[in-house]
């Protein structure tokens, strides 16, 4: 193997010079095991790679693939139980394969930056956000106390937040979600470091700030002459955002290459299942295979001029200041259909969803399920839960962990008092079944299963009752490509055999055009415009639909 020369690693030549900013050569990866009579468990296997200065590789792949393993080894960050059991690492020409953390403090923050996937749980939730940048400019010597706040504001403002000085005395839990990230890409960019690390960065965000964020990162790119590493599994963002691709899976490269070559002309079998999973690369995916809904039959669920509004504090004497969450919304959805909300985090989405659900009261309007009115009251629970069940977003969050998975799936038929102890347990087995899960997951903890099986457990569990309609509320926002599109292949499936009517709550367009026949916009709880998929993805009547339109990454048309 050529050997590497060395160079100072902080310098500014060295950041600015010729040469390549990290060269990866035939990385083994491995985890100690828990037990210490067991052999460490190899995650990566012969993996090699190159980051080109002013340039982004996009390393992508499902859900365990090494993606980020590969990353953190990359910059020092893997766990105590990780390391490289052979190959090498050089960044800016100097091996740092075996650095130890007193050596990559130096490194990290001035040489390469590093962007999270979990913005506020990256975040310190006691520290105003400006101190927490603040902190990095002064560790690094960028700073004064004299002049950080002014840096701060600065770098704030540098990254798109709109009135900076005062989002610098704010709380991360205070941020949205688009905010949050960018504080992390402010912390990462603030000593003007050569390598930018983005795991994941815009994978829980709704499709207009997911493309705020990455244009921010390829302008600062362009203003900086970073490299980026951008951990991803959305082959659509590559397709938009990347020069090079590295596809990972079960620790493995199984194509690499210039991003435009590797997804025109995939010669990987696992590269061509990836593309077909992502939404933006597929859109007529499901054609033949969804029930064609008699969108003018009388309709099973109708909305009526919803309003709601929130008391957000107190102001003046006593007078409470409200915000409206929902505007006088209507619409309705065809039995059998599928109905999509969509619109950018706080569109009220969500709030709709509660309402119809039973689970938030409204100020006005009405809300009728096969003609009927249906009520809010919780003691009406059991005249409700026939006839709608919720999806939720965070599956392991409506779980209870105490429960196992049998006790989560049956709680429904116990709530209602549906029959005896036997009889449910048949129907636990049997909608079981229905959602592709094996027996043995029965005993199991919430904990103790993937990602993936929780969503179709919560699937389950809102089966269990036999309902006309789901009300989905992101039901793939937090899964990988890959599974995500094994849970959208299942909802297809069950809404053919079942006849179901689908609420079905998104950020993500791409999808929506997949499986949706109508679709509501809302924008701060305002009813933009309503129609079929065909009406509104085809030809958009109001410019915030063109905006959401516009957002959605990939180069195929939305047209349907």
């Amino acid at each position: 193997m050529t050997a590497v020369a060395e160079a100072p690693a902080t310098s500014s030549a060295g950041r600015r010079g010729n040469g390549p900013l990290i060269v990866a050569r035939s990385l083994h990866i491995e985890y100690a095991s828990e037990a210490p009579h067991l052999p460490a468990v190899q995650v990566v296997d012969d993996v090699s790679f190159q980051l080109e200065r002013g340039q982004t590789l996009a390393v992508v792949g499902q859900s365990g693939s090494g993606k980020t393993t590969i990353a953190r080894a990359a910059i020092g960050l893997l766990p105590s139980n990780g390391r490289i059991s052979s190959g090498s690492v050089h960044i800016l020409g100097r091996d740092v394969t075996r650095y130890e953390q007193k050596q990559w403090r130096d490194l990290r923050g001035g040489t390469i930056g590093y962007v999270p996937q979990d913005p506020l749980g990256s975040l310190d939730p006691l520290q105003r956000v400006g101190d927490q940048v603040a902190e990095t400019l002064l560790v690094h010597g960028r700073a004064t106390r004299r002049d950080v706040r002014s840096k701060v504001t600065r770098l704030l403002d540098r990254v798109g937040i709109r009135n900076p000085a005062e989002r610098a005395r704010s709380y991360p839990h205070q941020l949205s979600g688009g905010q949050l990230q960018r504080v992390l890409i402010a912390i990462a960019i603030a000593v003007e470091p050569a390598v930018l690390v983005a795991d994941e960065p815009t994978s829980a965000l709704d499709v207009t700030v997911q493309k705020r964020i990455l244009d921010l990162l390829a302008d600062l790119q362009d203003e900086l002459g970073l490299g980026i590493l951008f951990i991803t599994h959305d082959l659509a963002l590559v397709r938009e955002h990347s020069d090079s691709v590295l596809v990972l899976n079960e620790g493995r490269v199984r194509e690499a290459g210039p991003a435009s070559e590797v997804l025109d002309h995939p010669t990987d079998p696992y590269t061509v299942t990836l593309m077909s999973d992502a939404p933006a690369l597929s859109p007529g995916k499901y054609a033949d295979r969804r029930a064609v809904a008699d969108l003018s039959a009388a309709p099973l669920l109708e909305v009526r001029n919803l309003t709601k509004t929130f008391v957000t504090g107190r102001r003046g004497k006593g007078q409470a200041s409200t915000v409206a969450a929902l505007d006088s919304v209507s619409f309705s959805v065809a039995r059998g259909s599928t109905h999509a909300l969509v619109g950018e985090s706080g569109s009220g989405k969500t709030t709709t969803a509660r309402i119809i659900a039973g689970l938030s009261t409204f100020d006005s309007g009405e809300v009728f399920v096969d003609g009927r009115p249906l009520k809010t009251d919780p003691r009406s629970y059991r005249q409700n839960a026939r006839v709608l069940q919720t999806v939720q977003q965070n599956p392991l969050a409506a779980m209870d962990p105490r429960y196992t998975i049998a006790d989560v799936i049956e709680e429904p038929l116990r709530i209602v008092g549906s029959g005896d102890r036997a009889s449910r347990h048949s129907a636990v087995r049997d909608v079981l079944d229905r959602v592709a899960l094996p027996s043995d997951v029965l005993g199991r903890r919430p904990l103790e299963i993937s990602g993936g099986q929780r969503q179709r457990v919560v699937l389950a569990r809102a089966l269990v009752l036999a309902p006309q309609i789901l009300v989905l509320d992101e039901p793939t926002s937090a899964l990988d490509v890959t599974v995500q599109a094994q849970i959208v292949d299942l909802l297809v499936d069950l809404q053919t055999q079942l006849g179901l009517t689908y609420l079905f709550i998104s950020h993500d367009l791409s999808l929506v055009r997949q499986i949706s026949d109508t679709v509501t916009v809302l924008e701060h709880g305002r009813l933009v415009e309503s129609g079929s998929i065909t009406e509104v993805f085809g030809n958009p009547a109001d410019p915030y639909t063109a905006r959401l339109i516009d957002a959605v990454p990939g180069r195929i048309p939305l047209t349907v």
